[in-house]
């Protein structure tokens, strides 16, 4: 019997309704963009009246192929620490999206520390709120979600990182995947003391260097969430040849709110 995960956030972090939802969509989708090949996306994950632009335009830039390993942190802290989705569908306002579980059993064989488990995901939102951009620009793409919790250098994320990239090399061939890592930046913090820390972080991210990043995030003491899923990304995509990142988009949830005390920081970087 297929595990079905349904929606735990549609109706809060995005709309429930799939024509809204199509709307929506359409509206952070560049129709104008001319996508590329990369080898992975960082992405913010929250509501899409406050990150939705910053996501659309980093999707826009990126071909969507037929495999995505989606990376995201583990805000509830339910289930495994480093969880493989125990799911085989999910299911968002768009319809299914199907769990590539050859590549989630094979990440699970090469890593000291991923485990299948789907009470992780249920209700984990930081990969949900991606895959209904995904299924509208590749309506055929199979995901494989993680979700990851650790603490800053935890050994996890260079193992993880290499399990990822040989299962990838090892599984797809030719086709190159994309890795989407979701993480919002600096929280709730003054508008221009997030910018100064974030800015400064994206610039180890853009050189891919998850040391400078770790070093970084300790000096300012930068509150972003999703530093396993970047780290982990960063390993996997130099392993995979990236060589540099781009910054697409950047912005603060002061922009959508005018609340500028306390922001919370967005980023959209291709990694190529």
């Amino acid at each position: 019997m297929e595990k079905i995960r349904k929606p735990a956030v549609a109706g809060y972090f995005y709309p429930s309704e799939k024509g809204a939802l199509l709307r929506a969509l359409e509206g952070f989708i560049d129709g104008l963009a001319e996508p590329s090949q990369a080898s992975a996306i960082i992405a913010p994950h929250a509501g899409y009246l406050y990150s939705g632009g910053v996501a659309g335009a980093v999707f826009s830039r990126v071909v969507i192929p037929d495999t995505v390993v989606l990376i995201g942190p583990n805000h509830t802290g339910y289930g495994e620490p480093y969880a493989v989705d125990g799911h085989s569908l999910w299911f968002t306002p768009l319809g299914e999206a199907e769990v590539d579980t050859v590549l989630a059993d094979a990440l699970v064989k090469k890593s000291r520390y991923l485990e299948r488990d789907a009470v992780a995901h249920a209700r984990e939102h930081s990969l949900e709120v991606q895959v209904p951009f995904i299924q509208f620009l590749n309506k055929d793409a199979k995901i494989v979600p993680i979700t990851l919790s650790g603490y800053l250098d935890d050994p996890a994320w260079q193992d993880i990182g290499e399990a990822l990239a040989e299962a990838l090399t090892e599984t797809k061939g030719a086709e190159r995947p994309l890795i989407v890592a979701s993480s919002d930046l600096t929280h709730y913090e003054e508008q221009s003391a997030a910018e100064e820390k974030d800015l400064y972080i994206i610039d180890a991210i853009l050189a891919l260097d998850e040391n400078g990043l770790i070093d970084r995030i300790t000096e300012k003491d930068v509150s972003l969430c999703g530093y396993g899923p970047i780290i982990t990304a960063m390993i996997a995509a130099k392993l995979m040849g990236a060589e540099g990142g781009e910054l697409v988009r950047y912005t603060t949830s002061g922009e959508a709110s005018r609340n500028y005390a306390k922001v919370v920081g967005y980023a959209g970087i291709i990694l190529k």
